[in-house]
C-alpha cells in the first residue's frame, strides 16, 4: 500500500479546497425551533466545515468551491466565510429570480439539544444553487494544473445532493488524482438526502464509483445501512468492540480498493445529548491506531465534531506526521470544536496539542 505523497506547499496556491455546499445556519440556542422568536446566525456544511478548521486552527491557506444565489443570504454567507479566512474566488455567483423559483441559498434551523433532548435539524435546501451545479462548472485545469492544489475534500453531502454534484464530484476527484492531488472523501450519508434516489444502497454505488478516485476516506464504506453503535463488552473500554469492527470495516475496503492509502472514523457513544464519549481511529500502511478517549466529555453543541476530526487529521497529513499523531490531532480538534457553539471550531492550535498530549482543563492565565 502506497503512502500518501503531498504536493509541497511551494508550488501551489491552495493547501486545501473544498468542494461542497455551504448553508445559513439559524440557531435558537437553549431554545427551541417552535418556539424561538430570536436565532443566531452561522454558516455550515460537511466540506466547508473541515477547509474553514483547516484554516482557523491550522493555519493553512483553504478555498470552497460552491455556488450561491446572489441575493442577501448569499452576501451573508460570503460575508461569514469570509470571517473565517476561507477563499471564496472560486464561488459562482447565480442570478435571483426574486422569488426562491429556480434558485436560492439553503437554510438549515439547527436545535443543540440538551440532556434528554437530542439535537435536531431542520433543513430547507431544495433548489440550492450547489445543488445545480454539474460537470463543465470549473476548470478543473487550470485550478490543479496552472494554480497548484494540494489536497481537494468533498463528501457523501455534496454527491448526494442531485445527479449533477454527484457528477460533478467524479468529475473532480478524477481531475485531481490526474494532477497529483491528494483526494479526500468523507462518507457522511445521510437519509434525507437519498431517500427518493434510492436511499442508502445508490449511496454505497456511488461511494464506490467515487473510490477509486480516493486516497483517503472518512467513514467505512459497506453493503449494509449504518444500524448504530454496537454493544460494548469491555466495561474499561467503551470503545472496544466498536473499534474492533472498525479495524476489520477499514482493512477489507482497503483490500478491496487499493488506493486507498488511509482510513479513518470517529466513534461516540451518547450517554445523553451533553455528554458523550468520543475517539478517533484511523488505518495506514496496515496499522490501525486510535486516540485517546474523551470519557463522559460535555457537548455544547455537537454539530461539527466530525469535520473538526476531518481537519485534524487533514492537517497532520499535510504536515507529515505519524498516523498516532495525526489520529490525536483530528480527536482533540473535534473534541474542542464540540465546546463552542455553531458549526465550526473555534480552537487554537496550542489548545488542540495541548489536549492531543494529554492536557486538561485547568485555567490558563
Amino acid at each position: 500500500m502506497a503512502l500518501l505523497s503531498v504536493r509541497s506547499a511551494d508550488d501551489v496556491k491552495w493547501d486545501m479546497l473544498a468542494l461542497g455546499e455551504v448553508l445559513l445556519r439559524l440557531d435558537p440556542g437553549e431554545g427551541r425551533i417552535r418556539g424561538s422568536r430570536m436565532f443566531r446566525a452561522w454558516e455550515g456544511g460537511g466540506e466547508y466545515n473541515a477547509a474553514r478548521g483547516l484554516k482557523r486552527c491550522f493555519g493553512h491557506r483553504t478555498g470552497l468551491v460552491s455556488a450561491f444565489a446572489d441575493n442577501e443570504i448569499g452576501r451573508l454567507l460570503e460575508d461569514l466565510i469570509l470571517q473565517g479566512g476561507v477563499d471564496t474566488d472560486l464561488v459562482k455567483w447565480v442570478p435571483y429570480d426574486g422569488m426562491g423559483r429556480k434558485v436560492r441559498n439553503p437554510i438549515n434551523f439547527t436545535e443543540r439539544g440538551f440532556g434528554l433532548r437530542g439535537a435536531k435539524g431542520c433543513v430547507d435546501r431544495s433548489h440550492s444553487a450547489a445543488s445545480q451545479m454539474k460537470p463543465g462548472d470549473f476548470d478543473w485545469e487550470t485550478l490543479f494544473g496552472r494554480l497548484g492544489v494540494r489536497w481537494l475534500h468533498t463528501g457523501g453531502i455534496f454527491a448526494g445532493l442531485s445527479e449533477t454534484t454527484a457528477a460533478l464530484a467524479i468529475e473532480a476527484c478524477t481531475a485531481a488524482k490526474k494532477h497529483g492531488v491528494i483526494v479526500s472523501y468523507d462518507l457522511n450519508y445521510r437519509p434525507s438526502l437519498w431517500q427518493e434516489r434510492g436511499g442508502f444502497q445508490a449511496a454505497q454505488a456511488l461511494n464506490r464509483e467515487l473510490a477509486a478516485h480516493i486516497d483517503v476516506i472518512f467513514g467505512v464504506l459497506t453493503d449494509d445501512e449504518p444500524s448504530g453503535v454496537p454493544a460494548n463488552s469491555d466495561p474499561a473500554d467503551p470503545f472496544a468492540d466498536q473499534a474492533g469492527q472498525l479495524a476489520a470495516g477499514m482493512k477489507s475496503m482497503m483490500e478491496r480498493f487499493p488506493n486507498l492509502k488511509v482510513a479513518a472514523a470517529t466513534m461516540r457513544r451518547v450517554h445523553t445529548a451533553s455528554v458523550n464519549d468520543w475517539a478517533g481511529c484511523a488505518m495506514m500502511d496496515g496499522k490501525f491506531v486510535r486516540s485517546r478517549t474523551y470519557s463522559r466529555l460535555d457537548i455544547m453543541d455537537r454539530i461539527g465534531g466530525g469535520d473538526g476530526f476531518v481537519a485534524g487529521l487533514i492537517h497532520g497529513l499535510l504536515n507529515g506526521e505519524s498516523i498516532q499523531t495525526c489520529v490525536d490531532l483530528a480527536a482533540a480538534h473535534g473534541a474542542l470544536a464540540m465546546s463552542t457553539p455553531g458549526d465550526n471550531s473555534m480552537a487554537t492550535l496550542p489548545e488542540v496539542i495541548k489536549l492531543a498530549q494529554g492536557g486538561d482543563a485547568k485555567v490558563s492565565r
